[in-house]
């Protein structure tokens, strides 16, 4: 039987957690909502009242980034090079995977050891190297120029998920599969594929969510408008709009709802891939 006032003891020891979680959570919705309702004031209002709400409720900031082309271009570039990345990304990360923890062979942890030690490799120390290889095959202002590059960069730690996802299958299931006539790539396509949805769809977020917010390689290799993702728009909205600061406010708020949204949608899964890779072994 529980002893009395334990109940209330227990609530009392959580409730620091709480309000540091409340407090954590008000520093980051803040500035968020800061942003979003100085996009609706004029840059005189920002200067006469910052933290009071727009008076008159200015729209055209908004709805002028909306109707402009470059800014849907932009999100159609940042679109087009996310979702490449992740499909090579994920791909080829879960054929090496597979390799690596299903197949034995001489080598196999030290090959699983250079994917590991690329973790540790920063992406801004191979920045001329990358420009240099990058002219060499003429991939500047080609989106192959990020896209391959990215995916480069982002195949260790999604080797390192996938591997310790597929090594928890049993053993039992490939046998049965093997007797059953399925080939190892068929037990790969139609068995473990399906079985590692969860671990598939959190590292096909992170593979987005890094894509999305990757600056320097796209300023790096876009000199031509045409192919800009959305963090380079925003730093040239910027610098085109310097003294509009309401206007900057606005585009921020926008280059940031396409992320948002889809995190929003892809959390659960996220966080479902995490906790069963977590609880697996």
């Amino acid at each position: 039987m529980t002893a009395p006032g334990v109940p209330g003891r227990r609530r009392f020891g959580t409730a620091p957690l709480y309000v540091i979680v409340w407090l954590v959570g008000i520093g980051m919705v803040t500035p968020l909502l800061y942003a979003l309702v100085s996009g609706f004031k004029s840059t005189d209002q920002l200067s006469s009242n910052p933290f009071g709400l727009p008076s008159p409720w200015v729209t055209s900031n908004y709805t002028d980034i909306l109707s402009s082309g470059p800014f849907w271009r932009m999100l159609g570039a940042s679109t087009l090079v996310a979702v490449g990345t992740t499909l090579l990304t994920v791909g080829a990360a879960a054929l090496a995977a597979f390799s690596l923890a299903r197949f034995a062979y001489r080598g196999r942890e030290v090959l699983f050891t250079l994917f590991t030690m690329g973790l540790m490799f920063p992406f801004a120390v191979a920045i001329l190297p990358l420009f240099i290889l990058l002219r060499t095959f003429g991939l500047l202002d080609n989106p192959w120029g990020v896209i391959l590059p990215q995916a480069a960069f982002g195949l260790p730690i999604t080797i390192v998920i996938l591997r310790g996802f597929f090594r928890q299958i049993p053993g039992e299931l490939e046998e049965a599969a093997t007797l059953d006539g399925c080939s190892p790539f068929g037990f790969f396509w139609r068995i473990l594929l399906p079985m590692a949805r969860p671990a598939l769809g959190t590292v096909s977020v992170l593979a987005v969510v890094s894509s999305w917010n990757n600056f320097l390689l796209p300023l790096l290799v876009f000199s031509n408008e045409t192919w800009w993702t959305i963090p380079v728009g925003v730093q040239q909205f910027q610098g085109q709009y310097a003294t509009d600061i309401a206007r900057v406010f606005a585009y921020l708020v926008l280059a940031m709802v396409p992320a948002l949204a889809f995190y929003a949608v892809a959390e659960r899964q996220l966080v479902g891939g995490i906790t069963v890779g977590a609880t697996k072994g």
